[in-house]
């Protein structure tokens, strides 16, 4: 699906704004603040050393996460790569917990053990945070095959980045889950760049929703800096999984304005790039139409702005004060608890 432009493109959007509630335009105002503030507390704690180790930022891509929670219901599955801070918050996980994760504290969402790029929280469906490139992709796919299996009405959907499709993984994935019509979404999220390296010097292949055509597979690539066109997306390839039509693959042309990482100067993009993303970016789009609709004031969301801060506040300082892991952790959960009646000690 290309981007469209001109009066008829301006006019779609406006009636794509008019959908949506009041409510749910400041459910999505707070949740991408929320994310955002956070993501810049933990930028500048590993800038003290507080957070160490690998740590990539979310800053931008905010929308890619809250129009998917949006637009499906409790039960879905939700599975994603590294950078993968705002999925969990953006799911309802408690933001002290994951902070404290960050921290390696044993309050943290899996007791200090998996760090920024190891998030779980199996109470809000929310199954990685995968390090290694592309390793969830066929995970994706074996959540959403369970779900067929069970005859659940639940999906789910699978985030990458873009450099993640030139794996092979991606390819055996997507054509599993065509020919078995599975219940998934498949999310390649396209900031522009594999770490420092553009989607253009990789493959001869830049629009990379295409990909999905060689199995069949509806695919799409979608403005993700606006909530509402990610929402819309997902809701219509939500609709098609739980009718048993099988998967989509949606391309989110997104960006981060940090680098790759905390290690990345990201000196490979230019000043101008940056900040012709950043004039779109997914909250002020966002806090403009609550403004002009007058859902609240800007002395209110300033309001909010301001306890957000001191939500993250309390993050940091509940992650301070929390103890290291006993060392005998790392003995635990190594192996799953044998729950299964089919399987005999």
């Amino acid at each position: 699906m290309a981007t469209e432009t001109g009066s008829k493109s301006k006019s779609k959007k406006t009636a794509a704004k008019d959908k949506f509630s009041k409510e749910t335009y400041m459910n999505w105002f707070e949740s991408m603040l929320l994310m955002r503030r956070f993501e810049e507390k933990a930028g500048q704690l590993y800038g003290q050393q507080k957070i160490r180790g690998f740590c990539h930022l979310y800053i931008g891509q905010e929308a890619c996460v809250a129009g998917a929670v949006s637009a499906l219901k409790k039960g879905d599955k939700y599975i994603t790569a590294y950078r993968d801070h705002a999925h969990p918050i953006a799911l309802g996980s408690d933001p002290k917990a994951v902070m404290a994760e960050l921290f390696g504290k044993a309050t943290g969402i899996v007791k200090g053990k998996g760090g920024s790029m190891h998030m779980f929280d199996k109470e809000n469906h929310f199954y990685g945070g995968h390090g290694i490139v592309g390793g969830q992709i066929p995970l994706g796919a074996g959540i959403a095959f369970a779900e067929k299996y069970r005859k659940s009405d639940n999906l789910c959907i699978c985030y990458m980045g873009d450099g993640a499709v030139r794996q092979g993984a991606f390819h055996e994935a997507l054509n599993l889950a065509m020919t078995m019509k599975l219940p998934a979404i498949f999310v390649i999220e396209n900031n522009g760049y594999a770490m420092g390296t553009s989607v253009k010097r990789t493959s001869n292949v830049t629009e990379l929703h295409t990909l999905g055509e060689s199995y069949d597979m509806p695919s799409a690539a979608i403005d993700a800096m606006s909530v509402e066109d990610v929402h819309n997306a997902v809701e219509e390839a939500a609709e098609r999984a739980r009718k048993g039509e099988g998967p989509t693959l949606l391309e989110f042309r997104t960006y981060r304005y940090k680098g790759h990482s905390m290690s990345d100067p990201a000196k490979y993009r230019t000043k101008e790039e940056v900040q012709e993303y950043k004039d779109r970016d997914p909250i002020e789009q966002v806090r403009k139409v609550i403004l002009d609709k007058k859902y609240a004031t800007e002395d209110e969301l300033k309001e909010i702005d301001s306890k957000i801060k001191d939500q993250v506040k309390e993050c940091v300082k509940f992650s301070e004060d929390s103890d290291w892991p006993d060392p005998s952790e790392v003995f635990k959960d190594v192996y799953a608890e044998n729950d299964y009646p089919y399987i005999k000690d």
